[in-house]
């Protein structure tokens, strides 16, 4: 009866605790980086942006930019700056 019970598991290891123990830890690191990603995505959301060069330009620089093209004229210039200087 003994050897019994402890072929059906009641105090027979298995071996795979380890196993589910690192699919625990694999997804609780997966979990962290998530969320680490998420923040440094909202961090400076809509103010940076990569530039062709792989610099980040903040909103002034694409103002200053888009008048120096022409795109904008200086009453939409001077109102942009003047919004993003809030």
């Amino acid at each position: 009866m003994y050897g019994y019970r402890i072929m059906n598991g009641y105090g027979y290891d298995s071996g795979l605790g380890w196993v589910m123990m690192l699919i625990m830890a694999l997804v609780f690191v997966l979990v962290i980086l998530v969320l680490v990603r998420i923040s440094k995505g909202q961090h400076g959301m809509g103010m940076h942006h990569p530039h062709e060069d792989g610099q980040s330009v903040d909103a002034l620089d694409i103002v200053r930019e888009r008048y120096a093209k022409g795109e904008i004229n200086k009453e939409q210039f001077e109102q942009l700056k003047k919004d993003l200087s809030k």
